[in-house]
């Protein structure tokens, strides 16, 4: 299942303007923000693909009955650029475990790169609903490697994917490649990469933009 949340407007399509604006992008707090809102967003969406139980609860003036989560899901994010946009999730799934994994794209001398993968941390996942976050969707390499070194932690009952931007391509190589039941929340879609495996029109380096430049290895 593949939802674009800025089919229809709404404030998430005024997000993802300002996250691409590169004026804008300039004003590093706010690019942050703009991510954690769109992870808001996204969490209270998926919030209602979930089992509930019902639950009774004890007012000041009689009982209610209220239907609640059955089994909090699992939070991952894709250090460092996904830090903002799990943040969001976080503030709603505010119950949730966590999950963090470090994969980034170790550039080659030719100019090609390969996905490097050096630290999880991960809670038992059998039977959860995990949800990731990485603002960018652009390949999908690094996102099917993450997917096949968490489920060695517990094969889950169903993947969110949650991500600002994302290409067609990379959206249909996740799909191709990953063993797992998955669900595609993208705040925009595009349809370009470039040979360097960069979205166009995007938005640029989500992790840069959010925290600041940083070297090559």
């Amino acid at each position: 299942m593949i939802i674009n949340l800025s089919e229809t407007n709404s404030l998430v399509s005024e997000w993802m303007s300002e996250i691409r604006d590169a004026e804008i992008q300039t004003d590093r707090m706010r690019f942050r923000r703009n991510l954690e809102r769109f992870g808001e967003v996204a969490a209270y969406e998926i919030s209602k693909t979930l089992t509930y139980t019902e639950r009774e609860v004890q007012t000041p003036l009689g009982t209610a009955n209220c239907g609640v989560i059955r089994h909090q899901p699992v939070l991952g994010t894709i250090l460092r650029a996904g830090l903002a946009l799990h943040q969001g999730l976080v503030n709603y799934f505010d119950k949730a475990d966590h999950a963090y994994i470090s994969a980034y794209r170790k550039h080659n001398r030719d100019g090609s790169f390969e996905i490097s993968l050096e630290y999880v941390s991960c809670p038992p996942l059998d039977e959860k609903v995990l949800i990731i976050s990485d603002p960018m969707l652009a390949t999908g390499a690094s996102l099917v490697k993450t997917i096949d070194h968490l489920i060695e932690f517990g094969k889950p009952a169903h993947i969110h994917i949650v991500t600002a931007i994302a290409c067609t391509i990379g959206i249909e190589y996740v799909q191709r490649n990953a063993d797992a039941n998955i669900s595609i929340w993208a705040g925009d879609i595009d349809d370009e990469l470039t040979a360097k495996g960069y979205i166009v029109p995007g938005l640029g380096d989500a992790g840069d933009l959010a925290f600041g430049t940083k070297m090559q290895q």
